[in-house]
This record gives C-alpha cells, sequence and structure tokens, in this order.
C-alpha cells in the first residue's frame, strides 16, 4: 500500500517542485531582509516616532544616524554568528534560529518608548538578519542545478526588493494615519515573514553537500536523489555524489587554519585566500557603490537635497522601488545568459553615470543665482530612478551569488558569512556618514560615489572569473588548476558557457559510475543464475 503524502519526506515532493519550495523559504527570508532595509526609512521621519523618542531637530542628526546603523552592526555580528554555527548546525538550522532572533527584535522594535529601547530591539533584528543573510543563499546554492542556480538566487534579491518595495508603499500610505500607528505596524509586519519561515524550514531537506562533509552519506545521497528526482543509484547521482566527496577530501588536505589565514601562511592548492577576497570583495563593491544612500535615507534625501516636501518624498521613494523591483526581477533571467562579470559591470557603468550627473545636478540647484534651480531639482529625480534600475540588473544580487559560488565546500558557510560581514560594516559605514555627508558637504558627497564607482569596473574586468554555467565542482577544479590573477586574456576564466573540459571530465564521471553499476549488477545477478542452475 503505497504511504499517504504527508508521512513521506517532504510530503513526497520531488525535483523542481522540492526545489521551489526551498526558494520560497529562502526568498521568504530575503523579501524579509528587504522590508527590513526600507521600513526605517519612513520610521525615521515619522512625527510620533520622533516625538516619542525625543529626537526633533537637527542637534539629534547623529543620534538618527546611530539609531538607524547600529541595525548593520547587528547584521555584522549576526554574520560573525553564522561563521560558527553555520558549519557546525547546517544551513536549515542555523536559518531557524536566526528567525527566532528576528521575531524577538521585531516585537522589542514594535513596542519602543525610549532610545535604548530602540537601539537594543535593532540590534537584535539585526544579529538575526545577519545570521540568515549569511545562510539562506548558501542553502539555495547548495540544493540548485547548474542551470538554475544564478536564475534562483537572483530571485530571491528580485523578491528582497518586492519586501524593499512594500515597505515603502506601507509607509507612504501609513503617512496618512499617522500617530503611533503610523509607524509601529509597518515595524510590526515584519512578523509575517517570520511565521512563514517557522511553517517552511522544518519540514525541508538539508543542504546534501553539508551532510555528506559531515559524514551523514546515507541522508545525503537520498536528498540529492529526490532533488534531482532520480532513483538514489543513478548513475547522474552516483557522479555528483563522488565529485562532491572528491571536492571534499581535496580540500580538507589542502585547507589552511584560521589561525595560519589570519598570519599570512598560505599553501598552494585550493586559492582559499583569493577566493574569500573575491566573493567579500563584491559586497563591498555593492555597499561603497552607494545603493544604501538610496535604500535607507532616499526620502531624506529627496528632502534635504531636491528640496521636496515630506509626501512627495514618500511618494517617489515607492515609485523608485517599484522601478527597483522590476529590474531585480528582470536580472533573474539574464543571469546565466549573459554572466556574472558582465552584469556586475554594465550596473557599475549604470551606476557611475547616475552619480555623476546627480554631481552636477546637485551642484547647480545649491547655487543661490541660478535661475533655473527648480526644474535642475525636478530633473535629478530621473537618476535615482535610472540608478535604482541599474543597481537592480547586476550589483542586487550577484554579490549575494558570487560568494556561495566561488567558495570551496568546506569554506562555503565562513566564505558566505565572511562576505556577508564585509556588507554590514561597509553597509554601516555608509549609512552612518550618508545623513552628516548631505548635511555637511551637500552636492559634493556625491563626488564620492562617482569615483567608487569608476574604480571598481577594473576591478571586475581583472580580477572576476566568470562563475555561470559551471557546477560548483567545476569552480574547484578551476582553482586546483592554479589560474591566473589577472584574467583578461584567460577563455576559460571569462567565458559565459561552460568550458569543454569540465563538461567533458563529468561525462567521463557519469560513465564511470554506469559501468561500476553495471559490474555491481553482474556480480550480484551471477551468484543468483548459479545457484538457479544448481
Amino acid at each position: 500500500m503505497t504511504a499517504s503524502r504527508a508521512s513521506q519526506p517532504y510530503f513526497g515532493l520531488k525535483g523542481n517542485k522540492l526545489v521551489f519550495w526551498i526558494t520560497l523559504a529562502c526568498a521568504t527570508d530575503m523579501t524579509l531582509f528587504g522590508y527590513d532595509q526600507g521600513v526605517f526609512s519612513g520610521v525615521v521621519i515619522s512625527q510620533d516616532y520622533l516625538d516619542v523618542h525625543q529626537l526633533n531637530g537637527t542637534e539629534n542628526t547623529n543620534t538618527l544616524s546611530i539609531i538607524t546603523s547600529i541595525y548593520t552592526i547587528g547584521c555584522f555580528f549576526g554574520a560573525i554568528t553564522a561563521f560558527y554555527i553555520g558549519e557546525r548546525y547546517g544551513r536549515k538550522k542555523t536559518i531557524f534560529f536566526g528567525t527566532v532572533i528576528m521575531t524577538i527584535g521585531a516585537i522589542l522594535q514594535t513596542s519602543s518608548f525610549s532610545i535604548p529601547h530602540m537601539i537594543v530591539a535593532r540590534i537584535i533584528s539585526g544579529i538575526g538578519n545577519g545570521i540568515n543573510t549569511a545562510t539562506a543563499p548558501v542553502w539555495q546554492t547548495e540544493t540548485s542545478k547548474v542551470h538554475n542556480r544564478g536564475k534562483l538566487v537572483l530571485l530571491e534579491m528580485g523578491l528582497n526588493i518586492f519586501g524593499f518595495s512594500l515597505s515603502n508603499w506601507i509607509n507612504y500610505g501609513m503617512s496618512f494615519v499617522g500617530g503611533s500607528v503610523g509607524w509601529r505596524f509597518p515595524l510590526a509586519l515584519q512578523l509575517i515573514f517570520c511565521l512563514i519561515l517557522f511553517c517552511t524550514i522544518p519540514w525541508l531537506p538539508e543542504s546534501p553537500r553539508w551532510l555528506l562533509a559531515h559524514g551523514r552519506e546515507t541522508e545525503a545521497i537520498i536528498i540529492l536523489a529526490d532533488l534531482e528526482d532520480k532513483p538514489a543509484d543513478d548513475p547522474y547521482v552516483v557522479a555528483e555524489r563522488q565529485e562532491i566527496m572528491y571536492g571534499i577530501e581535496y580540500e580538507r588536505k589542502n585547507a589552511i587554519d584560521w589561525k595560519d589565514l589570519l598570519r599570512g601562511r598560505t599553501k598552494t592548492g585550493t586559492k582559499t585566500v583569493r577566493r574569500l577576497i573575491l566573493g567579500s570583495g563584491t559586497q563591498a563593491m555593492q555597499q561603497f557603490g552607494g545603493i544604501n544612500i538610496m535604500s535607507y535615507y532616499l526620502p531624506t534625501v529627496l528632502m534635504e537635497s531636491v528640496k521636496l516636501d515630506d509626501s512627495m518624498s514618500r511618494l517617489i521613494a515607492a515609485c523608485a522601488s517599484v522601478a527597483y523591483l522590476i529590474a531585480s526581477l528582470a536580472a533573474a533571467p539574464l543571469v546565466e545568459k549573459l554572466g556574472r562579470r558582465i552584469m556586475m559591470m554594465v550596473s557599475t557603468i549604470i551606476q557611475l553615470l547616475c552619480f555623476l550627473l546627480l554631481t552636477v545636478l546637485l551642484y547647480y540647484t545649491e547655487q543661490p543665482d541660478y535661475a533655473h534651480q527648480i526644474e535642475v531639482a525636478e530633473a535629478s529625480v530621473v537618476w535615482f530612478f535610472v540608478y535604482y534600475i541599474g543597481f537592480g540588473l547586476g550589483m542586487l544580487g550577484i554579490p549575494w551569488l558570487y560568494p556561495t559560488e566561488i567558495n570551496s565546500l568546506p569554506m562555503r558557510t565562513k566564505g558566505a558569512a565572511f562576505a556577508t560581514m564585509t556588507n554590514w560594516i561597509t553597509n554601516f559605514i555608509v549609512v552612518e556618514v550618508t545623513p552628516i555627508g548631505i548635511q555637511t558637504l551637500g552636492w559634493k558627497f556625491y563626488i564620492i560615489w562617482t569615483l567608487t564607482n569608476a574604480l571598481f569596473l577594473p576591478t571586475i574586468w581583472l580580477f572576476y572569473p566568470e562563475t555561470a554555467n559551471r557546477s560548483l565542482e567545476d569552480l574547484d577544479a578551476y582553482y586546483r588548476d592554479n589560474p591566473p590573477l589577472f584574467l583578461g586574456g584567460d577563455r576559460d576564466s571569462t567565458c559565459r558557457q561552460r568550458p569543454q573540459k569540465f563538461a567533458q571530465a563529468q561525462g567521463r564521471d557519469i560513465e564511470e559510475a554506469a559501468e561500476d553499476l553495471r559490474r555491481r549488477s553482474i556480480f550480484i545477478d551471477e551468484p543468483k543464475e548459479q545457484s538457479l542452475s544448481d
């Protein structure tokens, strides 16, 4: 009698249906991350919030900056926590633990009545978010197929912007309500996302790569087979298991102890340090590209730099978030076709042009004798929209995807956590200096971000290998071959299609696995035939 669906693992889901539910859980986590990023931009300009926490007046600008940016410090320490617990307890348990912490933080933020209360709440929420954002992309990457790995992670980041856009529209709508509800209700909505995570994570499969790395081979093979919707003894599943195990053993033999890593003592073989720097570098470029000037402070920027009123600033921020969302969703189907390198460079070029034009336009808005101040200020709004579109097409999602691909399996959790730590510490710097920079430097503040984006273009071109259309094991093999540091003329490092040598190696592995299974079946069948003849 066939077992009921409810009694089967994962309710009987296999293949793409099972991957869909893992993606839903990871996407919910990243949607919550996006919602968290956007919701406070409306809170900090809500009059009741400023009155309750006694934050009115320009003399409290620094305190407002600290309350906003302290969240990113919490995220930084959350990423450090993921660094230590992610590899020990697995992807699922780590995300579940992070969600519990975020739930506590959301309740504390919603009930805040003082500055210390809100600071503690923001730190706790940040710790939970730091744990989850360091772990969810790894879980997604390790349970996805080669051809849709990048697409799924970028889809998650698209839903991250859905959360960001949702928070902007809620902020705009609640501005007409006013009072305590106007800022407490948007903060309380975080709990809905936490509830969805509590309902999905417990019954979904652990990463099979993590299970293999921790000696739980039987579980891992079953999950590999379920994710591929194939029998456990299928040659493809057997070959995939062998490739993963080879990568684990090679990395362990050539691994670098963290004490040696910090002291600069490395050995050849896996290029651990280079891969760690490349992964964390994408996150540094994301933040120093200027995105969180917009994410955390766009209404403030529009009020201070463009001289718009409160309601119009909120409305434009909400409309800009829709353009941001459309661009981020458009990036998902493009990431495998165009590759990581091209999308990062195109995104950076657009960001560079936007900050260059904003610098020029805002310069004229601050000239007291200039006759067209209002027209120039209005024209600058367009480039905030274009910036969001450019960022959403590449530098939004790829810095979250790239560290999970470029680092080897034993280093993947640590590498993703290190990259996330880089994200949050650079995020803190940007969020902390932005209100002060706008207030003291005016239009000159935007020159900084023009220059940083100009610096990132040659950096991506020279140092970042392509990871599209490669399996995670392909990338391990690539670094075992000692690739060049400067990639300009190296075709295998920069081409968008999977290099032929990797495809041929996988083909040989599958053929060998099939031949091995055939020999085993002959070995088992021969004694049976002999006993029947007797």
